[in-house]
């Protein structure tokens, strides 16, 4: 094959994976939902903000789903731990990151805040079946402080 050729299939093939990468970019952006597991890499890397990430493992099951709420304003993200009631590690862990727990929360959970930024972090419990469930509320635009 001559050198024009390859470069031809070469520029073809570049161009493809750039045109899947932003394909995928723009499907992942424009979700109304996710659910995923830390094994599904590309979701888990684009939806799961760092404080999730870094969070105890309460136990060696749970899974991650993520939600767009009224469009681009406000997202949810959220971590299901299943067959545990305990949330004291994750206490332990949120206030060593500099949150403190609210005196009122919008749900029957426990609500925490951050001096530095708007998120809103629940910690819930269920007891039949078990499971603590850790949601971060994320408004974009105007600041959400109804618990300060």
């Amino acid at each position: 094959m001559s050198k024009r050729i390859i470069a031809k299939i070469g520029v073809v093939f570049i161009a493809g994976i750039i045109l899947a990468a932003i394909w995928i970019f723009c499907k992942f952006f424009f979700a109304g939902s996710a659910y995923y597991t830390e094994r599904d890499w590309i979701k888990y890397e684009f939806y799961t903000p760092d404080l999730l990430k870094e969070m105890p493992r309460l136990s060696s099951k749970y899974k991650f789903d993520f939600v767009n709420i009224t469009g681009p304003d406000a997202h949810v993200f959220t971590v299901h731990f299943y067959g545990v009631t305990d949330s004291s590690e994750i206490r332990n862990y949120l206030k060593l990151k500099g949150y403190e727990a609210q005196v009122s929360c919008d749900v029957e959970a426990e609500c925490w805040k951050h001096r530095h930024d708007d998120d809103v972090i629940t910690i819930a419990k269920f007891q039949s079946p078990k499971e603590v469930f850790v949601q971060i509320y994320r408004k974009f635009g105007t600041p959400y402080d109804e618990f300060q």
